[in-house]
């Protein structure tokens, strides 16, 4: 079994984190870090369990660490779920000490040397595991997108061998997604809030390097634009997108791709049965019957019509946070970087 800790448990995120790795037939979970008032205490003493499964009772007695590299040097791997203002410096700390880092954060995903990684679209991007190797880096760190983008990414992934140019994209997303207490209730109920912050920069310049094209040495941008409208509605989970792509295709032959995509590998995990479920019902997907599909794993599209237009929707703690990670894991593990 490897090894494995989660940083920044307590969260939204870390409990994701905790949940798919309660149990996971490859890695051992037996650290946990947050802050400092939590260090020395049960986990099942300090953590407010939110989410809508049973809280895990094989992690009930596991004493939290601190987030030092100290807590965590003997671990093969660990799964960040760290805010980007303390994921900077952690998490570069723990990969130069020899320990690999899966990371949720925004702090890396754009430097040149580490991966920002969705297996489906670009797996062999985990090369750059090996730049940062050749550069002094003992570990390695991988780092998956923002949730939006990766719901985006995947709608995109079936056209990939079509002729299309640039992107439109306008986002519906969930209020987890700004964590559990990230948005008031007298601000979003009734409400669609049309600004979230740094997310349609994030959209607009994850999405080229994760689409672009790695030479061995670094990744060249995919030679298209994303232009991003992001809204937060007052939707529990799930993230829904309506994008527009400029592709002359027949509608036909989208539909048909989206329907016989499969996925460049097997067997991992966490991989669900289906990546991507395509519906042909006029008012489908929806996030109260869809984001759950594939155990939060699966990204649904429809509604593809002329233009190009099509809606994607995906679970954004599970697929785009969480669950991604642990999906990159599995992968950086077949591959033999562990």
């Amino acid at each position: 079994m490897i090894k494995v800790g989660v940083l920044g448990a307590t969260g939204a995120v870390g409990q994701r984190f905790v949940q798919l790795l309660a149990r996971h037939p490859w890695f051992d979970l037996v650290t946990l870090c947050a802050s400092d008032r939590s260090a020395g205490k049960r986990y099942g003493d300090v953590v407010n369990w939110k989410l809508d499964v049973p809280f895990p009772e094989s992690v009930r007695d596991i004493r939290v660490s601190p987030t030092t590299t100290a807590a965590v040097k003997q671990l093969d791997l660990v799964f960040s779920a760290l805010p980007a203002e303390v994921a900077t410096e952690a998490e570069d700390e723990i990969a130069r000490a020899g320990v690999a880092v899966c990371s949720n954060a925004r702090s890396h995903r754009m430097e040149p040397d580490i991966p920002l990684v969705i297996p489906e679209v670009n797996p062999d991007h985990l090369g750059l595991i090996d730049v940062q190797r050749d550069r002094g880096r003992e570990g390695f760190i991988v780092t998956n997108p923002n949730c939006s983008t990766i719901m985006l990414c995947m709608g995109l992934e079936p056209l990939r061998k079509m002729a299309w140019t640039d992107v439109r994209v306008a986002t519906m997303q969930a209020i987890s997604g700004a964590g559990f207490s990230g948005v008031a209730a007298m601000d979003i109920y009734d409400n669609v809030v049309p600004y979230i912050g740094q997310e349609e920069e994030k959209m607009e310049t994850e999405t080229l390097k994760i689409m672009g094209k790695f030479d061995g040495a670094e990744v060249k941008d995919a030679p298209f634009l994303v232009s991003a409208s992001c809204h937060r509605v007052p939707v529990i989970d799930g993230h829904t997108l309506s994008v527009w792509v400029d592709c002359p295709e027949d509608v036909e032959k989208v539909k048909e791709a989206f329907s016989r995509y499969s996925p460049p590998f097997s067997g991992l995990p966490t991989q669900p049965e289906r990546s991507i479920q395509y519906f042909d019902a006029p008012d489908r997907p929806q996030p109260r019957l869809d984001r759950n599909r594939g155990n939060g794993m699966t990204v649904s599209v429809g509604r593809v019509r002329p233009g190009l237009r099509f809606i994607a929707l995906g679970h954004n703690t599970i697929r785009g946070a969480a669950g991604a990670s642990v999906l990159n894991a599995e992968l950086i593990h077949t591959k033999k970087y562990l």
